[in-house]
């Protein structure tokens, strides 16, 4: 007998179609039956060792956040509520071109204090590992949900030429691509770059494409943060387009948005560019999350002649008075290439974690707010929360526009990305709140999307783009990680105020067939594992 029978649920099965109702059979990790309207038709009903009933709830694929930022949190924290409880049951990290494979000692320590912000110091975990394929292998020990794994290109980079600004020589570029490739080897399922991140944004458009060429024989995507989100975001939309082309490459744009004043209103023009090149052949594809404001790190948005050398370097120039006060012309006046060509706006930028618990006060306020509190300016604020932290504050960047985030979420290749950050005593509620956000707010309360559609873009579409061929649907014979949520009251709880509240309406989550949220609860089931693909003969 079958382990499982999922009763009269209301499939809404990832393709975009109408739901339907049916009895879901699930046996050994897999979808193994599937009777449509079996109480109407009056049929014999599946029988299993444990029968379920799904009466008023909406059964889908889980939800896969193309944009994760646990790289340590699913190592760190089993439980991994925060994103279990959403239904997400695949992530995909190494995002943003930085993080811990592949790595040698000098790296590991560059990269572990470079993203602090974004993962915590990773004192209290063992990296016993510095290949990607050591790295997937820890995964599979067991984790929460599943783990697709993107080569950081920042870290390779770091790895063969270090974290200067100059071009890479023939035998670093050599080097680059054999790291590069040796990932893809081992399982990963593309390339991700953080272009405005150091060392990743320090690479020419040459260079990215000779490593686009690796990813793209073996199958694989790139995953570009590209240059600009502000006065050059156009451009670098375009330059990633031609860059992949030329490559015949796989294109996934991270966090597409359209920020900052000088892109109000303007998500029309992406879309259009996006859809221009698909017309002509691009395999394009976008993940977004539904917020306006941002989430990165306060020394990001530095300019990226300060960081050059890593963290250490960074730290010594905002030591420097001389140094100092130009970085803040960068900042203030010409606009960083950090923060994306615009002039910082300290009225923004909210402090959302520090490392050190002694610069609580900071957190919840922006820096213009503490700088005033403190009678002072707000880059003396800014610079002496850099130095007394080590880099580590982290930020929300008050700059998204409401309407580009409506146009972007409704194209037809776009998909959903929480690229939450899980450190700091107030970090961003997309790391707790992205999938019930978009079911609650923007299919039942907006309608901007429908749910049929809405599911798709949280499922089946990702699941084409990396190219895994039984996730993602409901189907006999795929893997059996699923959600079941009430349409009526799913929602996100978090907040900006309350940022790690769980979601509700989401009563039952299963990873590979096993319960990780039941009745509302996470279980102590660790089914999740590293999801490799195959690269093609």
């Amino acid at each position: 007998m079958e382990e499982l029978v999922i009763r009269d649920a209301d499939v809404v099965d990832g393709s975009g179609a109408d739901a339907y109702r049916a009895d879901v059979v699930v046996d050994g990790g897999r979808i193994v039956g599937i009777v449509k309207e079996a109480a109407a038709a009056g049929c014999q009903r599946p029988r299993a060792r444990r029968e379920l009933d799904a009466e008023g709830l909406v059964l889908s694929p889980g939800f896969v956040d193309m944009h994760a930022h646990s790289d340590l949190a699913l190592l760190r924290d089993p439980d991994h509520s925060a994103k279990a409880a959403q239904g997400v049951t695949l992530e995909v990290i190494g995002q943003d071109g930085l993080s811990y494979a592949p790595v040698d000692d000098r790296t590991l320590g560059e990269v572990r204090r470079a993203i602090a912000g974004w993962n915590g110091p990773g004192d209290d975990i063992d990296f016993d590992w510095r290949t990607v394929g050591e790295y997937l292998d820890r995964l599979d020990r067991g984790i929460a949900v599943n783990a697709a794994y993107l080569i950081p290109q920042g870290t390779v980079r770091a790895l063969a030429v270090g974290w200067e600004d100059r071009p890479a020589t023939p035998r670093e570029l050599d080097r680059m691509r054999q790291l590069v490739a040796e990932g893809l080897e081992q399982g990963a399922v593309g390339m991700s770059s953080g272009l405005t991140y150091t060392p990743g944004m320090y690479a020419r458009d040459a260079e990215l494409t000779e490593l686009c060429r690796v990813v793209a024989s073996y199958g694989g995507y790139y995953c570009p943060h590209h240059r600009s989100y502000g006065a050059g975001a156009l451009e670098a939309y375009r330059e990633m387009v031609a860059l992949t082309r030329e490559a015949g490459c796989s294109l996934h744009l991270a966090h597409a948005t359209m920020n900052f004043g000088v892109n109000k209103g303007r998500a029309p023009e992406l879309l259009a560019l996006l859809d221009e090149a698909l017309a002509d052949g691009a395999d394009v594809s976008l993940d977004s999350y539904p917020y306006t404001p941002g989430c990165t790190t306060l020394a990001a948005v530095l300019p990226s002649w300060a960081s050059e050398g890593g963290p250490e370097e960074t730290l010594r120039r905002l030591a420097d008075d001389g140094t100092a006060e130009r970085i803040r012309h960068h900042l203030e006046v010409t606009g960083s290439d950090g923060c994306h060509g615009v002039p910082v706006e300290w009225d923004t930028i909210e402090i959302s974690g520090v490392g050190d618990p002694a610069l609580a006060a900071f957190v919840g306020r922006t820096v213009a707010e503490s700088a005033a509190l403190r009678g002072e300016e707000p880059w003396v604020t800014a610079r002496g929360l850099l130095l007394a932290d080590r880099l580590a504050p982290t930020i929300l960047q008050h700059v998204g526009h409401e309407e580009n985030v409506r146009e972007i979420m409704r194209h037809r290749v776009h998909t959903g990305g929480s690229d939450g950050i899980l450190q700091g005593a107030k970090p961003h509620p997309r790391a707790y709140g992205t999938f019930p956000h978009y079911l609650g707010h923007y299919v039942r309360e907006l309608g901007v999307l429908s749910l049929e559609e809405c599911v798709a873009h949280l499922t089946s579409r990702p699941a084409a783009r990396l190219r895994l061929p039984d996730r993602g649907l409901v189907r006999e014979g795929y893997v059996a990680d699923l959600v079941l949520f009430d349409p009526a009251t799913v929602a996100a709880g978090s907040t900006f105020a309350e940022p790690r509240t769980p979601p509700t309406g989401i009563p039952y989550v299963l990873v590979d067939g096993r319960f990780v949220i039941e009745d509302g609860h996470r279980t102590d089931v660790l089914a999740g594992r590293a999801v490799r693909r195959t690269p093609p003969a």
